[in-house]
């Protein structure tokens, strides 16, 4: 494979696409584009982590990590409309994408797409969603959680899916073996939904 999802800078053509998908109850048009992840329809994991997880509620500080295209992103706008969110990824073309996106919805103004570095690193988030890019390896994996979770409030929640084949048991594991709480909410065509709260 030349190129994935996780690449900095897709060299690739966009090759372009308008997808539907259902967003809490909501059907929706998304612009994709090659070199981002899952750009033919919502991935399956997604889907299941919305269907399987509570909207949040209130003025709440969200953080959508490994953004992609934006369909986290933009369902937690639409569906909780006090909240800011900030929607990160290592993917410029998957920014690009989320941005627009946002725009055409209207919720610029309370979701920002952003390189992780530039994301304001006293910011501490009540929830963090995310369909991790397990494909990036487990030390990976585990060093960009480590990050992340660490900036959870105290009584904050991570809402994870992973899939089985991919090691979500394992991950369940290692994540309560390092002092986190991490169960397993629902299970679904092959999908664990993990909730995941900090460190004690």
């Amino acid at each position: 494979m030349s190129e994935h999802y996780f690449s900095a800078t897709p060299t690739g053509p966009e090759r372009r696409r308008m997808i539907t998908a259902d967003l809490w109850g909501k059907r929706v048009s998304l612009m994709t584009a090659a070199g981002v992840f899952s750009p033919d329809d919502l991935d399956r994991g997604t889907a299941i982590l919305l269907r399987e997880s509570p909207v949040p509620d209130g003025n709440v500080r969200l953080l959508d990590l490994g953004c992609g295209y934006g369909p986290i992103a933009i369902a937690l706008a639409l569906h909780c409309p006090a909240a800011a969110i900030d929607a990160v990824d290592v993917n410029e073309r998957a920014l690009s994408l989320c941005r627009e996106n946002v725009d055409a919805f209207g919720v610029a103004d309370r979701v920002n797409a952003s390189f992780p570095d530039r994301v304001d690193p006293e910011a501490r988030y009540d929830e963090i969603w995310s369909n991790p890019p397990i494909r990036i390896g487990k030390e990976a994996v585990h060093d960009l959680l480590r990050t992340w979770l660490a900036r959870l409030k105290p009584t904050g929640v991570a809402r994870l899916v992973v899939a089985k084949n991919l090691g979500s048991d394992t991950l369940q594991a290692w994540l309560n073996a390092n002092g986190y709480t991490c169960v397993r909410t629902a299970s679904s065509k092959g999908f664990r939904v993990l909730e995941v709260r900090p460190a004690r």
